[in-house]
């Protein structure tokens, strides 16, 4: 994919910006608690969790269901926060933004992979790529480039102009792929991304993910059940008593 061109309003902070080539560490978090009630019951989710991200840096987030592994990816994307503790973007606490802010923030620097696709049915491969782009202020001329290239870049040069549900479960994911990453994010967070996938689908999605990853130089958080995903990632974690706990 080609650079895009992009000029970040002006309460967003440069540093924040994905393509900022400056190494070290992209994101901290400190102290994350989130608990949910309900039924009567209270349960501490993420207890006092701290986690730090180096740009680049690929980690896989494993275990059983209901550890909260997507918990952590909301509170990491910033699509929900926590009760308690501070998260830093290139040293930014981003909690301290109020909600248009941290939008803003969130479409320029961060990608989003889920294992359902959440692309709009009604519209072409690539008017959903060019949302991102035009969301964040990009010229529509702009955005289509970038959406074509992202489209290409993943293999579906042939299908710019279908609409994406006569598109297969693994073509839309990496229309997905390609939509998260038409601004070149910091950081790309994927939760079960081939989980609805076959074989030989998940396959291409893993390869493509690793590809990007170099390419782009994006830091990548993946919360996968599936063993040969979270192999391929640099570091893999687990979250024990509300807590993140290095499993290789």
């Amino acid at each position: 994919m080609g650079d895009p061109v992009f000029k970040p309003s002006g309460d967003v902070p440069a540093a924040a910006i994905g393509d900022d080539p400056s190494p070290g560490r992209l994101l901290r978090a400190a102290g994350i608690c989130k608990s949910y009630r309900g039924n009567g019951s209270h349960i501490e989710v993420l207890r006092n969790l701290d986690f730090e991200l180096d740009a680049a840096e690929t980690v896989a987030v494993v275990g059983a269901s209901g550890i909260g592994k997507s918990t952590l990816l909301h509170i990491l994307g910033t699509l929900d926060r926590p009760e308690a503790g501070r998260l830093f973007y290139r040293d930014e606490d981003v909690f301290r933004y109020d909600d248009p802010r941290l939008a803003r923030f969130r479409n320029a620097s961060i990608g989003f992979v889920f294992q359902f696709h959440h692309l709009l049915p009604e519209f072409s491969a690539l008017e959903n790529v060019m949302m991102p782009a035009l969301i964040n202020g990009q010229s529509r001329q702009a955005a289509l480039s970038l959406a074509r290239q992202g489209l290409v870049r993943v293999g579906l040069e042939e299908r710019l102009n279908h609409r994406v549900n006569t598109l297969s479960g693994g073509e839309q994911q990496r229309v997905a792929l390609a939509r998260a990453l038409v601004l070149k994010p910091a950081l790309l967070l994927a939760d079960e991304p081939t989980g609805n996938l076959d074989k030989r689908n998940s396959e291409e999605v893993h390869r493509l993910l690793l590809e990007l990853n170099q390419e782009v130089g994006m830091a990548l958080v993946v919360v996968t059940h599936n063993p040969a995903l979270a192999s391929y990632m640099g570091r893999r974690v687990t979250i024990a008593d509300g807590k993140l706990t290095e499993t290789g």
